[in-house]
């Protein structure tokens, strides 16, 4: 932490603890120049909101050992729902994103708003009550949605998968559940956070690649989340390759690669060969029994994915590539294929040092992202300093 010519606010200490930076008052002290009587002061404020707890005495460095400070991750909960075309994941995580409760919802694909978030709402309710009464309070919620997502409006922007959400805002309907702020972003964004968790926090620069009904990218650069100007970022699944040439995708166009090597594609290409799948899940079971078909299309998809992976590299120059999503399921087969194509497209000064990687999560990944996006937001340090502020107007 750079000291500034401001005293540190008590977010600021807060960062530090959450962060575990700083496990004493004597190293918050230190590390931020404030006086004992000012840390302090913050340390109990952040004590009488529970974000931050007091514990035994830690080891000695000669004198009085000094008492342990942690993160008070049982002071708040947050609600996510992870809302995809035909299942919708929910969980409730307590403040550091740590899945305390799950169930999935299957839905009838083409279910629109009005049909789907009443039953979202209630049941993301019903979940957070098995808490029971004295569970904590609700901080926040966090959604996601395939496509593009419209951050600041809390809806879809672009989704050829959920057909009528597009424009309608998701915050109305849990105004009623809870009196907290909504966060919604796109499926791949969602992901791609929740691999800066934990130790590949230290890839700065990555770049997910979220295979399943359809294609899409979360991007890292500079360890900061990329959504460009219109939160269009990482649409990789309609750019156009000469495989796909006169297939019409289901966005409209022709030429997409997912047209040729999305999981729907894959679906319908299976289905011609005589095969009973309706998911690309039934793809990759049947690959993983050694069906050769299944795993020759599996492979195809990645050789096709791999051409334009190629291009995002040579562009982005991430230090780790990470494949998501239900195709991942067949990991080994469909990375092979993203091999042969990404290494003989990509400049080898990009790609010598690249980590090829699955996804850490699994399918908890959305869900586990959601949370981390919406305690970004409601535990940053501008939000603590005003919790701290609305405790001293009481």
């Amino acid at each position: 932490m750079t000291r500034s010519l401001t005293p540190a606010t008590a977010g600021e200490v807060f960062a530090l603890v959450r962060a575990g930076t700083a496990t004493t008052r004597s190293e918050i002290g230190q590390l931020t120049g404030l006086s004992r009587t000012a840390v302090a002061s913050r340390v109990s404020a952040l004590q009488a909101l529970g974000l931050v707890v007091e514990c035994e005495e830690g080891p000695s460095t000669g004198g009085r050992p000094p008492a342990t400070l942690t993160f008070g991750v049982d002071a708040g909960i947050v609600l996510v729902a992870a809302i995809g075309r035909s299942r919708t994941q929910l969980a409730v995580c307590n403040l550091a994103g740590g899945l305390l409760c799950t169930e999935d919802v299957e839905q009838e694909i083409g279910n629109n708003p009005a049909e789907l978030m009443p039953l979202v709402v209630a049941r993301l309710a019903a979940l957070r009550d098995t808490l029971g009464p004295e569970r904590p309070r609700t901080v926040g919620i966090g959604v996601n949605l395939p496509g593009t997502v419209d951050v600041a409006r809390g809806c879809s922007r672009n989704s050829p998968t959920m057909a009528g959400w597009d424009g309608v805002p998701l915050q109305p309907y849990f105004a009623a559940l809870d009196a907290v702020p909504t966060f919604v972003d796109n499926d791949a964004n969602a992901m791609v956070l929740a691999e800066r968790l934990g130790e590949r926090r230290k890839f700065r620069d990555m770049l997910l690649i979220k295979a399943s009904t359809g294609l899409r990218a979360g991007i890292v650069s500079g360890g900061v989340l990329q959504r460009g100007a219109v939160g269009a970022v990482g649409e990789i699944g309609h750019t156009k390759i000469a495989a796909a040439q006169g297939v019409v995708c289901r966005c409209g166009n022709i030429g997409c690669v997912e047209a040729v090597a999305g999981g729907w594609a894959l679906v319908r290409d299976l289905e011609a060969l005589g095969r009973s799948v309706t998911h690309i899940r039934d793809v990759v079971e049947l690959a993983g029994t050694g069906d050769t078909e299944a795993r020759r299309l599996i492979r195809d998809s990645g050789r096709r994915i791999g051409e334009v992976v190629a291009g995002a590299v040579n562009l982005l120059d991430p230090e780790a590539l990470v494949i998501g999503g239900d195709i991942a399921g067949a990991y080994d087969i469909f990375v092979a294929g993203i091999r042969e194509t990404l290494y003989g497209n990509a400049i080898s000064t990009a790609t010598q040092t690249l980590q090829i990687l699955p996804w850490a999560y699994g399918d908890r990944s959305g869900m586990i992202g959601c949370a981390s996006m919406t305690l970004d937001q409601v535990l940053s340090v501008g939000a603590v300093d005003r919790m701290v502020a609305g405790l001293v107007r009481r």
